[in-house]
């Protein structure tokens, strides 16, 4: 294997990834804008925190059709979690806590998901078969997730190449989670059963930059239809990343893209170190067969102890227990993410699998910390018979869960002689990423005996592909043409307006940057003002259609729109009728008037506050540069 060691994150070049085999894929999950959930006729879209009821369950794996159980299945089984879910009564029905049949899939959603394939040049299905997709960490009451593939294939650009889709799928949504403590979990179900669609692209990322400059290409592309759900946790991105002669392990449910970057070298390096992990056991001989590992009851030997927490839980009549590690020595404190080393993987299974989520969870003989005094060291070792070049690791807890956290203990440390073990890890705000559960197989999955297939015909496809929006990237390419401002481009080609302002330049012949920045612009300005933003297509149509037709001018725009985004609608007396001769006559006069009351301390301002005065008198029926040239000439008559 190379010698290569990673560098801090700011210091990684093109070439460092490349020497490590860098390689990612997306699974990008989006919540589709729809009045209803997927598979029941409850409304979408409504969040609450008032509980009107609970429901406690605890969730057990099933076979698959293979009569195979999955392995994450399993893993969530050892937890033994009280799952409890959070119901309010205006948001969820029996559908989803699998207590009646579910509804047909709700056709708006379909349609939604049909569209984003076509925009990715996708093949959508012929016909729609909907699967079962097994959870048991509690997410989903029913312990599935109905599923259905959309559309296969397809791409889209990337710099100088295309990224490619391996498919798409829609879905429903999972619960919000609210609470993981010990053996218990809470969720609100506000958002379950909301309808989602997924893309899978291939892995064909090769730096944490492209990772993320991926993702926002596929936001983007699924904004631009103008029918999805938008702000936090609408959009959720699960990350798979890999190196050479690694594992395609998964970072589940990023929420910011910005975090990508990081996230990504984080689980590269961490791999890439576990990978040199694997080769000092075998210099060391230490194998998957040959590898070594005892637990032990030591609870009698730490009854006096004075480390805290170990001394609370025996008080509790808790009791703790010693792993050995044959051969380990010095090994826990391998560094393996940024600041983090290999006593962290040992720490998560334990937290995650035995529920001990208490920090810190474990204790180890490599770690510089002297939490245990040397003659209780010295007891244990000699109890246990460890030699100098063995580990201990210490945990504390109840007579089970201590039970499961010694055999996960011994089972991540003989994963190290194997390498990588197949993981979705949880994505974690400094950047690193913890043990979440066992990567899912295909176990999980088995065909859905509640839904009869549904066909997508030729008819339907025509006409989604006949309303299809522009793609953005086209789009973008043209408004570069047009000289549109840098700034205005991006949230202009995913706007629901792109399509009136493509009518605006090219069939009303109305100014393209003028447009751009009244679409864009003008409504920045005015949410800095406190005003909402959501300003209807047909309404924003009204105003650029009074200025096609010489209602209003350039200028009566912003007051206009600062009129509708007041009123939430749209009414032909909020237009700025365009001032005559004779309104700007009398707003002179008035201006004139009412400087005559100001006491000027330099006279030469006179003039630049006269017009600011009629120009607040005229606002948006007059432009700045009428009322100049007017000034202009008044002033060479009086010379």
């Amino acid at each position: 294997m190379s010698n290569f060691k990673f560098k801090p994150f700011e210091e990684m070049t093109n070439d460092d990834y490349a020497e490590v085999g860098f390689k990612s894929g997306l699974e990008v999950h989006q919540q589709l804008l729809t009045k209803r959930k997927l598979f029941c006729r409850c409304p979408a879209g409504r969040y609450s925190k008032e509980v009107h009821a609970e429901i406690l369950r605890h969730m057990r794996p099933t076979l698959s059709e293979l009569g195979e159980y999955d392995g994450t299945a399993l893993m969530e089984f050892k937890t033994k979690k009280d799952v409890v879910y959070q119901i309010n009564r205006d948001t969820v029905c029996t559908y989803e806590m699998d207590d009646t049949p579910p509804f047909a899939m709700d056709e708006e959603a379909l349609d939604i998901a049909i569209e984003v394939g076509m925009l990715m040049d996708a093949n959508v299905v012929d016909e729609l078969h909907i699967a079962r997709k097994q959870y048991l960490d509690g997410s989903i009451p029913t312990g599935f997730q109905r599923t259905a593939i959309v559309s296969v294939g397809g791409r889209f650009p990337y710099k100088d190449r295309f990224i490619d889709v391996i498919q798409m799928s829609i879905e429903e949504d999972s619960c919000r989670e609210k609470e993981d403590r010990g053996h218990l979990r809470v969720y609100n179900t506000d958002r379950l059963g909301m309808p989602l669609i997924e893309t899978v692209t291939e892995p064909q990322m090769y730096t944490p930059i492209e990772v993320a400059e991926v993702t926002q290409i596929i936001r983007k592309i699924n904004r631009s239809t103008g029918h999805v759900r938008t702000g936090l946790g609408a959009g959720r991105e699960d990350v798979n990343v890999s190196v050479r002669g690694g594992t395609r392990i998964e970072i589940k449910g990023v929420h910011k893209i910005k975090l990508i970057p990081l996230l990504t070298y984080n689980e590269a390096k961490r791999q890439w170190n576990l990978l040199r992990l694997r080769d000092e056991l075998l210099s060391r001989r230490i194998t998957e067969e040959s590898f070594v590992s005892k637990s032990f009851d030591i609870t009698r030997f730490l009854k006096k102890t004075a480390y805290m927490p170990i001394s609370l839980a025996l008080a509790e009549g808790k009791v703790a227990k010693c792993v050995l590690l044959k051969g380990f020595k010095g090994l826990l404190s391998w560094e393996t993410q940024t600041d983090t080393f290999f006593s962290k993987e040992i720490s998560d299974r334990v937290r995650v699998i035995a529920c001990l989520d208490n920090s810190p969870n474990i204790i180890n003989s490599d770690s510089n910390e002297n939490a245990l005094s040397t003659l209780e060291g010295q007891k244990i070792r000699k109890f246990i018979s460890a030699e100098d070049n063995d580990t201990l690791v210490i945990v504390w807890g109840n007579e089970t869960d201590t039970d499961t956290a010694a055999k996960e203990i011994a089972i991540r440390a003989r994963e190290a002689t194997i390498g990588i073990p197949s993981e979705t890890r949880q994505a974690l705000l400094d950047g690193t990423n913890g043990f979440e559960r066992i990567l899912p197989g295909p176990e999980r999955m088995y065909p859905d005996t509640d839904l009869p297939p549904a066909i997508l015909t030729d008819e339907r496809k025509a006409d989604l592909r006949s309303k299809l929006p522009k793609r953005f990237w086209l789009a973008e390419a043209w408004y570069q043409e047009l000289g549109i401002p840098q700034d205005v481009i991006g949230v202009l080609s995913i706007s629901k307006y792109a399509d009136l302002f493509e009518t605006a330049v090219k069939e009303w012949k109305i100014d393209p940057v003028f447009a751009s920045v009244a679409i864009v612009q003008y409504r920045k300005r005015l949410k800095k003002k406190g005003l909402c933003t959501c300003v209807a297509a047909e309404n924003m149509q009204s105003i650029f259609e009074a200025l096609r037709d010489g209602k209003i001018i350039k200028e009566g725009v912003y007051t206009a729109l600062k009129a509708v985004m007041t009123e939430k609608t749209f009414t032909e007396d909020m237009l700025p009728v365009p001032a005559n001769d004779k309104d700007i006559d009398e707003a002179v006069k008035e201006a004139k008037a009412e400087l005559k009351a100001i006491t000027m301390f330099d006279p030469a301002n006179e003039g630049s506050l006269l017009t600011d005065m009629v120009m607040d008198k005229l606002r948006g029926r007059v432009s700045g540069e009428k009322i100049a040239k007017m000034f202009n000439a008044n002033s060479k008559k009086e010379a």
